[in-house]
């Protein structure tokens, strides 16, 4: 088999485990409904599985460091699969949530050696195309696994769509035991070294914009489909429809954000696409009972949201050259500790204040990211007056 096809099979991978982290937004009314319990109960399944993933899974790097990466692979793979199976046959809300953790720390483990593993198959000079492939996989969970998962929930039950993903879980394992050559780590990087790249005041403020932009989205995008069905008033039909437009628009958002940040910089595609971002959450507020227009902000959201991705990560890799792996890791697990976070206060603001509440409790998310950013910019301004000052006086 080619290395190519090795690589959408690692993609292929990644699409599973994006869709079991992001199938509970999709389907967070009917866990409510055939549990017994609220929305907000529901909500933190999603907290529960970042944050475990965000924490989890560089102590599990760190000390599985020395494992041969297929070895790896298989056994975190087997975990992810047995966690899947657990969630569909156990029952309880209790018992669902411990199989949770045990599919975020499965799921963390195999995105991270997926990209490890593509990254050494690659041919020279493509290692970076590789990297995208495997991420793109993770991207397209939201295009076709959420929406998909909903279409089975809605025609069967939610707890079919984990049995599904446990099923092809099982036939992935077989695949990657006969394709993916047997590959010994790289040097492993302690987590002492990772952590001190947040003494750099640059660096955590960078990582900050992280966590705020992707904590505001997360704050809406957790309780999108009960906002949809109850207060936009969408039909089932309609929002799987919605759902499958959202993840459409996240992708040609990734890429042209992608586009811009080569073609007008990082700082000036950033900044639109957060803007962009904060005021469609504003619009969806004001336009909640009007599901026309309501459908056509989505896509805007899901658009300006993911632009900011593509640049933010190049952002921090053109900080730290040298530690671009480091700070992309660190990206990882801020983002999950973001998503964590979004999903705990939007559960307080619809248990404090209303479901209506959580777009623009979105938007201040986003706000506050922005402002970081700016004033982090700011401050390389300032710090680069100096030098340049030196420099004049030099000539």
């Amino acid at each position: 088999m080619s290395k190519t096809w090795r690589i959408y099979i690692l993609a292929l991978l990644s699409f599973l485990v994006g869709t079991s982290e992001y199938i509970i937004a999709g389907i967070l009314d009917k866990i409510s409904d055939s549990m017994h319990i609220s929305l907000v109960a529901a909500g933190q399944l999603i907290t529960v599985f970042s944050l475990v993933y965000a924490l989890g899974t560089p102590i599990i790097m760190a000390f599985t460091s020395g494992w041969n990466r297929k070895k790896l692979l298989l056994y975190a793979l087997g975990l992810f699969i047995l966690a899947n199976i657990l969630a569909f046959i156990m029952p309880g809300f209790g018992l669902f949530v411990s199989a949770r953790v045990l599919m975020a720390l499965g799921a963390g483990v195999v995105v991270v050696t997926s990209l490890s593993i593509a990254a050494m198959i690659a041919p020279s000079g493509r290692q970076a195309s590789a990297i995208a492939t495997v991420i793109m996989g993770f991207t397209a969970s939201l295009i076709v696994g959420v929406p998909l998962g909903r279409m089975v929930a809605t025609a069967y039950d939610w707890k079919v769509v984990f049995g599904g993903i446990g099923a092809l879980g099982l036939l992935a394992i077989v695949v990657i035991a006969l394709t993916i050559p047997a590959l010994q780590s790289e040097a492993a990087i302690p987590l002492r070294k990772q952590l001190a790249l947040l003494k750099n005041p640059k660096m955590a403020m960078v990582l900050a914009v992280s966590f705020f932009w992707l904590g505001g989205y997360s704050i809406a995008y957790t309780y999108i489909s009960p906002y949809l069905l109850s207060i936009t008033g969408m039909s089932e039909k309609t929002l799987s429809t919605a759902l499958f437009a959202f993840g459409i628009a996240s992708l040609v958002g990734s890429q042209l954000g992608g586009f811009s940040a080569d073609r007008w910089g990082v700082q000036r595609t950033l900044r639109s696409g957060m803007l962009l971002h904060m005021i469609t959450l504003i619009l969806l507020t004001l336009a909640a009972h009007s599901p026309s227009v309501v459908f056509l902000l989505l896509l805007l959201w899901s658009f300006s949201a993911w632009s900011s991705g593509p640049a933010q990560q190049y952002n921090l890799v053109t900080l730290a050259p040298e530690s671009a792996g480091i700070m992309l890791s660190l990206n990882s697990s801020v983002m999950q500790l973001a998503m964590a976070a979004g999903a705990g206060i939007g559960g307080v603001v619809v248990s404090q204040i209303s479901l209506t509440a959580v777009t623009w409790m979105g938007a201040i998310g986003v706000g506050i990211a922005f402002v970081i950013m700016i004033l982090s910019s700011r401050r390389s301004t300032v710090a680069a007056k100096p030098v340049t000052t030196v420099s004049s006086q030099r000539v």
